[in-house]
C-alpha cells in the first residue's frame, strides 16, 4: 500500500485515525491498534513477506533481552551483538544481494556457473533492518535500555508511516513517545498539513517529472531501441530526474513525518534544502539525513572517523562508508559507482580544503547542482552501457545533435511542475517569514499568509486527489530499497 493511493487516503487512513482516537482512554489499546494497522499496511501488497518482518521483530527483541540478561559478561555480549549483525545483514544478503552476487559470478565465469535464486525483494527491508539493527547496537553500547515489551519493539520497527521508506528512526528517540506521547489539535492539524504538502509534491511534481525523465532515459536503455539523444533533451531528462528523485523521496518523508504527528509522534527531519549547499559534503548532510546519520554513528565512527592529521585512515573510512551507502541503495554496480562518485568528490573537497575557500558563492552552488545532476544520472542508469551512452549524449560526444523540438514540447506540457520543483527546492517561505517578522502589522501579514497557505494547500490537495482518482503514473522510487 502506498500513501499516494485512493485506498490509503480514503479508506485505510481515516479508519486507522478514527479508531486510534476512539481508544484515547488506553495507550496500550492505541499501540495495539497501530501495530495491527501497520502489519495490514505492509501485508497489503506482499502478505508472505510480513513473516520476514515479524521474524526480524522477534529476533531483535530476543537479542535485546539477551544483552539485558548478561550486563557484565563482555565476551557474551559481543557474541550476541555479532549474532544480531549476522542475522540482520544476512536477511539483506539473501533477499537483496544474493541475485546480484550470482549474476556477478556468472558474468565473471561467462556461463551459468550458479543458478539464479529468483528471490523477490521485500519492500522496505533495508529501512526496517537498519532500524532494528540500530536498536540492538544501542542496547549493547548502553545508549538505550533493552525493551522487555515485545509490543513496543514491534511497533517501533513496523510503524507504518516510516516503515517503507524512512526516515530511519533510532529507538532512543522514540521509546518514550511509544509509552507517553501527547496528541493535541495543533499537532494533528500540523501533521495533516505536512502530509498534504508531501502528497501534493509527490503527485503534482514528482509524478509529472517522472514522465519526462523516464521518456528520455528509456531512449538510452540499450539494445535495438537505443537512439542518440540530443544534448538539450538529455540535460532536460537529467534535471527532471534529479528533481523527481528529490520530490519523490522528500515527499514520502513529509508524509511520514505528518502521519507521525497525527498520532502524536515526532520524527526527525530527513531533508533540509540540499540544493542550497555550497559543497557536496554539505549536500549529503542535508539529503537523506537519517541514513547519513546511521552510517556516521554505526560505521564511520566505529572505524575511527577521521581527521586531516590521519588522512589515510579518513580516506579508507570514507571509502568503506560510501561503498556501503551505494550498496544499501541497490544491488547493482551503478549504485556502487554512485557511492564511489560521492566518495571521490568528498575526498577532493577535503584535500583541496573547499570548506575554507571564501567567496565564489554562486560558482559553488552551481558546482553542487551540476555534481548532483551527474550523480543522479549514475543513480538512474540501469547499466554501465546506459551510463556511458547518457553521459556521451549530455556532452554531445555520441554524434547527437544539440537541439531537439521535443524540448519545447515537453516544457510546454511539464514546465509548470518543473518551475514548482525549482522554487520549492529553496527556503523561499522561510526567507519571506524572516524578512517580514519585524515589519509593522506583522501579525496581520502572518494571519493573511496563513489563510493563503491553507486555501492554496486545500486547492492543491483537491487537485491531487482528482489526479489520483483518474489513475496514472504513480511510482515511489525508494520502495525499491
Amino acid at each position: 500500500m502506498v500513501f499516494s493511493s485512493i485506498v490509503f487516503l480514503l479508506y485505510f487512513l481515516p479508519l486507522v485515525f478514527l479508531v486510534y482516537y476512539a481508544f484515547s482512554f488506553s495507550r496500550r489499546l492505541q499501540n495495539i491498534w497501530l501495530l495491527a494497522a501497520s502489519l495490514i499496511f505492509y501485508a497489503w501488497g506482499e502478505p508472505i513477506y510480513v513473516l520476514i518482518m515479524l521474524a526480524s521483530i522477534f529476533m531483535n527483541w530476543i537479542f535485546g533481552l539477551l544483552l539485558l540478561r548478561f550486563p557484565k559478561e563482555e565476551r557474551v555480549r559481543k557474541l550476541i551483538l555479532f549474532s544480531s549483525c549476522v542475522f540482520n545483514l544476512g536477511l539483506l544478503g539473501v533477499f537483496k544481494y544474493l541475485g546480484f552476487i550470482v549474476e556477478t559470478v556468472n558474468g565473471i565465469m561467462e556461463r551459468a556457473f550458479l543458478p539464479y535464486p529468483g528471490i523477490s525483494l521485500p519492500i522496505g527491508i533495508s529501512f526496517f533492518t537498519f532500524q532494528a539493527l540500530s536498536y540492538v547496537i544501542d542496547v549493547y553500547e548502553e545508549k538505550t535500555e533493552a525493551q522487555r515489551n515485545l509490543l513496543d519493539i514491534a511497533l517501533y520497527i513496523s510503524f507504518f508511516p516510516q516503515l517503507i521508506a524512512g526516515p530511519i528512526v533510532r529507538y532512543s528517540t522514540i521509546a518514550e513517545q511509544i509509552r507517553n506521547r501527547r496528541s493535541d489539535w495543533d499537532g494533528i492539524a500540523g501533521g495533516i498539513c505536512r502530509f498534504a504538502e508531501g502528497l501534493c509534491k509527490k503527485v503534482l511534481i514528482a509524478n509529472n517529472l517522472a514522465v519526462v525523465a523516464d521518456t528520455v532515459f528509456n531512449l538510452t536503455k540499450g539494445g535495438d531501441s537505443t537512439i542518440p539523444v540530443p544534448v538539450l533533451l538529455a540535460w532536460l531528462g537529467a534535471v527532471c530526474y534529479m528533481f523527481q528523485l528529490y520530490y519523490d523521496f522528500s515527499a514520502y518523508s513529509d508524509m511520514a513525518i505528518g502521519l507521525g504527528r497525527m498520532f502524536g509522534f515526532q520524527f526527525q527531519e530527513n531533508f533540509r534544502y540540499p540544493f542550497v549547499s555550497r559543497s557536496v559534503r554539505e549536500f549529503m548532510t542535508r539529503w537523506h539525513i537519517s541514513l547519513a546519520t546511521w552510517f556516521s554513528q554505526y560505521v564511520y565512527k566505529p572505524l575511527g572517523g577521521g581527521s586531516t592529521e590521519k588522512m589515510d585512515k579518513m580516506i579508507r573510512n570514507l571509502f568503506i562508508v560510501w561503498l556501503l551507502t551505494g550498496l544499501w541503495h541497490g544491488a547493482a554496480w551503478t549504485y556502487v559507482w554512485w557511492g564511489l562518485y560521492f566518495f571521490l568528490l568528498i575526498v577532493l573537497e577535503i584535500v583541496f580544503r573547499l570548506d575554507r575557500v571564501e567567496g565564489h558563492e554562486a560558482l559553488r552552488h552551481v558546482y553542487v547542482i551540476v555534481a548532483s545532476i551527474f550523480a543522479m544520472v549514475i543513480f538512474r542508469c540501469e547499466s554501465g552501457e546506459q551510463m556511458s551512452l547518457f553521459f556521451s549524449d549530455l556532452f554531445g560526444l555520441g554524434g547527437n545533435r544539440f537541439y531537439s523540438p521535443y524540448v519545447p514540447m515537453l516544457l510546454k506540457e511539464y514546465g509548470l511542475p518543473l518551475l514548482g520543483a525549482v522554487l520549492l527546492a529553496f527556503p523561499i517561505r522561510d526567507y519571506i517569514l524572516e524578512k517580514t517578522e519585524d515589519l509593522p502589522g506583522h501579525e496581520i501579514l502572518f494571519r493573511g499568509g496563513a489563510a493563503l497557505y491553507v486555501l492554496s494547500l486545500s486547492a492543491f490537495l483537491f487537485f491531487s486527489l482528482l489526479v489520483l482518482a483518474k489513475g496514472g503514473y504513480n511510482p515511489f522510487i525508494y520502495f525499491n530499497f
